[in-house]
């Protein structure tokens, strides 16, 4: 991925909020063990939205057809447009999991937040994801909160 404006995760966030939440969205088989809601991210609603596909395309540098994502559970735990591999989603597997907070090592070191780049990605809400999910549930959780944590993630004042 290329550098990017620093406004470019807020631009693109203020296209997302515009779009209705999906009626029929499957919760369990768009959320992956970490705790993200692709249902909720620009690459995922990017493949009906190609308006929101060119933004990606163009604020990220990447070609248009890396700038959609099926969900992690969709993809076997890749994801396209991150130069990484994933950890937690082999993990999960192989201990046979839906999610991390399920896990007797929850939360791991693979769940650590950092501060590279954290401006950019939402990685770092992982485990307050997590936590959201088990104290209210997963339907509830991303009908009720999941939007709204990805929202003061890059839009809310910080307080403490």
């Amino acid at each position: 991925m290329n550098e990017t404006h620093p406004s470019a995760p807020k631009d693109i966030l203020e296209h997302v909020r515009k779009l209705p939440p999906e009626e029929t969205a499957d919760y369990r088989q768009m959320t992956p063990p970490c705790g993200l809601p692709c249902f909720a991210c620009g690459f995922y609603l990017a493949n009906k939205h190609p308006e929101l596909q060119s933004l990606i395309s163009e604020t990220y540098g990447i070609p248009v057809q890396k700038a959609v994502c099926k969900g992690c559970r969709n993809e076997g735990g890749k994801c396209g447009h991150h130069p990484m591999a994933c950890r937690l989603y082999p993990c999960a597997e192989e201990k046979g999991i839906e999610f991390c907070h399920e896990c007797t090592d929850f939360p791991c070191d693979y769940l650590h937040p950092y501060a590279d780049r954290a401006d950019l990605v939402w990685h770092n809400t992982k485990v307050f994801n997590l936590c959201l999910m088990k104290k209210m549930g997963l339907e509830a959780w991303a009908k009720d909160k999941a939007r709204s944590v990805r929202d003061v993630y890059y839009g809310g004042d910080w307080t403490l």
